[in-house]
């Protein structure tokens, strides 16, 4: 089977909805031979959307456990051990290396409604986990604090 047979084979209406990783197999193939006819771009564009959705909602995670575990910290001195700890090192780092990798993550960190969901979401878990539910209403804590390694509440 010749290669434009079987990338029209591959093309066939529906493959993106029924084996997204043969359309992705796919498509590299289109790219890398040049065939920039043959490609489904609506799918691509939104599959390249996806992706930064896709680092966001990383940072979104990775922010909302360490503002939860920050808020243990805080508020339950008695319970501080090495494993609370590891996690904020653990959070901080992988957070460090995101923002490397993406700086274009950095801006998102300025939004404040952005950065009010993460605040929910960790007094949510925050909540759940300790059964306090006297934190505060907004974070208390700028960004680039909550990053510090050397940082951590009293």
């Amino acid at each position: 089977m010749t290669a434009r047979l079987e990338t029209q084979r591959l093309h066939a209406p529906g493959l993106y909805e029924t084996d997204i990783g043969a359309w992705a197999e796919q498509q590299a193939r289109l790219l890398r031979a040049g065939w920039f006819a043959e490609l489904d771009i609506e799918h691509i564009a939104e599959e390249i959307e996806d992706v930064g959705k896709s680092e966001q909602r990383e940072l979104a995670s990775r922010l909302s456990v360490l503002l939860a575990h920050l808020l243990k910290w805080q508020y339950q001195p008695e319970r501080r051990g090495s494993s609370w700890r590891r996690t904020i090192l653990a959070q901080r780092r992988a957070l460090g290396l995101r923002l490397k990798r993406t700086p274009s993550l950095k801006t998102i960190l300025r939004d404040p409604d952005w950065l009010e969901e993460i605040w929910e979401d960790a007094i949510s878990t925050a909540t759940a986990e300790t059964g306090l539910d006297a934190f505060p209403e907004h974070c208390p804590w700028e960004v680039p604090q909550v990053l510090d390694a050397d940082w951590m509440p009293e």
